[in-house]
């Protein structure tokens, strides 16, 4: 049995009191070997919504999956927070962003745009009553104000992972690790998809070397991070007005566009944190087996306010899509609410990316629903008899569709080949009065007569 950590809130006109319930399973729920099929509405504000049966639940499925393969636990936040819990966290530039309103308290509330800040307030709460390592995941909708692109929506899915209490370069090392497992599981391969992985501590390093006070060192961060986005002279406009000199913003660049650590040892010298950082990282890599999808490059800095050290991003090699997934150290996120500061890193991985990533390389798959029995009554005075069929098998964990009115079998065969039915179970006068029922195996035709004490 595992607990699920569950946040849910108080509101008052300062900040959001988290209130914790610690939910045990009486019983193990079952997993399902393949994602289920999974119908969403669609929306004019978020979209159109999401197309096909294959998403989200393609993405939640593998994303809950490998999470477990890797030992972490679940934990789960609020829909509905302050305002202030993510500004403060991200920094002011996400206020834009936010599905943000007053309630009927006159309180400034937001949709959460991501999980981590809910995450770190869990941390705290908590306490010493957990011991560290935590390793943690989280998969939920958020919400974001912005732009609709291509893999861009204002409604989606994140999945969360995070380690707590861990200073050691192998954190991050585990966490790229379990989005390769991801990866290779729906199957994107090296040659699809890439990580750029570098160091806020780069920056850092950087900015001190020139002078430049570290006040600076959020507002550059956030501008650096769209190199890519925007055109090389706004970046320059950008970082002149934050009053960095010219001869300071030329090197600045130079340096952002640094594609290997011998180069950036050249630059920086090689005593620093951050080359030390990115040795160990490369090393772990092979030991995990995954340096073929890893390369630095240091203009990657994450946009986020909160990032202190290593980062990475994922990417499409064919540079079609936006970034699919990203993380970081964020080693002095708890202070920030009041906490005392604990080693931690983790990522954000939405599932609107890579679903378009999938129906690039034509690896999406039309699920349907599958249903392992189907239920039927005879006679519509067995419908109770049906029903007691039908709760056996769910008690030993098998999936039931039951015909809950008198239909003919030219429907119920129908029914069965839409549902993708294993077997249909019938329920006859004859052989309910001895306490059987009739067995159909669809794929083989094959029919025969069991006790219900036998069914399986």
């Amino acid at each position: 049995m595992r607990a699920i950590h569950i946040v849910t809130t108080r509101l008052s006109s300062s900040f959001i009191r988290p209130v914790l319930l610690d939910f045990v399973s009486c019983s193990p729920l079952r997993q399902f070997s393949t994602p289920r099929r999974f119908i969403c509405a669609a929306s004019k504000v978020n979209g159109g919504g999401r197309s096909g049966y294959a998403t989200p639940q393609l993405a939640l499925h593998h994303f809950k999956e490998v999470s477990r393969l890797f030992g972490y636990e679940e934990v789960d936040f609020p829909v509905l927070e302050t305002e202030a819990l993510f500004i403060r966290k991200a920094g002011e530039e996400i206020r834009d962003q936010l599905y943000c309103f007053e309630d009927r308290g006159n309180r400034r509330v937001a949709l959460r745009p991501e999980l981590t800040p809910s995450l770190a307030r869990l941390v705290i709460q908590k306490g010493k009553s957990v011991s560290l390592p935590l390793k943690w995941f989280a998969v939920g909708q958020c919400w974001r104000y912005e732009r609709m692109t291509r893999g861009r929506r204002r409604e989606h899915y994140q999945w969360n992972m995070d380690i707590i209490g861990v200073p050691e370069v192998t954190a991050e090392a585990e966490l790229i690790s379990s989005i390769m497992t991801f990866f290779k599981r729906i199957g994107i391969t090296a040659s699809d998809v890439g990580f750029k992985v570098s160091s806020r501590k780069v920056l850092q390093e950087f900015l001190k070397k020139y002078g430049v006070p570290e006040d600076l060192f959020g507002r550059v961060c956030f501008i650096i991070d769209k190199i890519e986005k925007i055109p090389i002279d706004e970046i320059k406009k950008e970082l002149g007005f934050t009053g960095i000199s010219d001869d300071a913003i030329e090197q600045l660049l130079q340096v952002f566009s640094v594609k290997s650590l011998d180069d950036l040892e050249d630059i920086l010298g090689g005593a620093g944190e951050a080359i030390a950082d990115m040795k160990q990282l490369f090393s772990l890599a092979e030991k995990f087996g995954y340096s073929e999808w890893i390369q630095f490059d240091a203009s990657v800095v994450r946009g986020l306010a909160y990032y202190t050290g290593i980062v990475f991003e994922g990417f499409d090699r064919e540079g079609k899509l936006r970034a699919i997934c990203g993380g970081g150290r964020y080693d002095r996120l708890l202070s920030t609410y009041g906490g005392d500061d604990i080693p931690a890193c983790g990522f954000g991985f939405g599932d609107a990316v890579i679903v378009e990533l999938l129906k690039e390389k034509d690896l999406l798959p039309e699920l349907g629903q599958e249903v392992e029995n189907i239920v039927c009554a005879l006679d519509k005075d067995l419908q109770g008899a049906a029903a007691t069929v039908a709760t056996a098998l769910r008690d030993k964990g098998q999936t039931v569709d039951l015909v809950l009115e008198s239909k003919p079998l030219k429907w119920v065969f129908k029914r069965a080949a839409r549902v993708n039915a294993r077997r249909l179970v019938l329920v006859g006068k004859t052989e309910w009065e001895v306490g059987s029922v009739s067995v159909k195996v669809l794929s083989s035709g094959e029919q025969f007569q069991v006790k219900l004490n036998d069914l399986e």
